[in-house]
């Protein structure tokens, strides 16, 4: 059997930091995985910034609630999930993820949470395994099943490495530099096309 696993953010719906950072007019919050392959050092630099303007849980719930996903993401999506078991695999966190999951059609999603304090502070973030993407794909794969995933930043290449094809959608350029290994697709047609010619490939016909 197979399986699908794709990211989220860059994806399915764009990128939150990035829409945080438009609304708040704060240029330093557009860093995302794109840029920094170290989440850790990453979420550090943001919790800082956050703190350095008093931005609260509920300024970036609010930013997030404004956003849709990206055009032709639900249709691509449900095409998916009529066809094979489909995971969303993020480095997001449930506090963030939960107004755009809605948006979704409340897919399956696997991702991280906030620690939050009493003042809606976003004190720390608690990780549910390091390299869960990965791992997620390794378990699926001791399971018996055929794994295709897709991602477009730093934080998705071991799980496309882990899959047994991996792809990489609508990346930046240093990341295309730095995998040179895995085909691109730059929309969703090609990535439908793509994920369909991989299923062939191992079996599972597009059905």
């Amino acid at each position: 059997m197979l399986a699908i696993c794709l990211d989220l953010e860059g994806v399915l719906i764009p990128e939150i930091w990035i829409s945080v950072a438009e609304r708040t007019g704060i240029k330093s919050l557009r860093r995302t995985t794109r840029d920094e392959p170290d989440y850790d050092l990453l979420m550090s630099y943001r919790i800082g910034i956050l703190d350095e303007h008093d931005i609260k849980i509920e300024d970036i719930t609010s930013t997030i609630g404004s956003m849709d996903p990206m055009e032709g993401a639900n249709e691509f999506l449900q095409s998916l999930e009529s066809r094979w078991p489909t995971l969303i695999l993020s480095d997001t966190f449930s506090q963030f993820a939960k107004p755009m999951m809605a948006k979704l059609g409340h897919p399956t999603l696997l991702c991280h949470t906030l620690a939050i304090d009493d003042s809606g502070r976003i004190a720390d973030w608690e990780i549910r395994c390091e390299d869960h993407k990965r791992k997620t794909v390794e378990a699926l794969v001791k399971m018996n099943y055929k794994v295709i995933a897709a991602g477009d930043s730093y934080n998705d290449t071991s799980m496309l490495s882990s899959a047994d094809a991996g792809i990489l959608f609508r990346p930046p350029e240093n990341v295309i530099e730095e995998f040179p290994q895995f085909p691109i697709a730059r929309d969703y047609e090609e990535l439908t096309a793509a994920i369909e010619d991989a299923a062939s490939d191992l079996g599972e016909l597009w059905k």
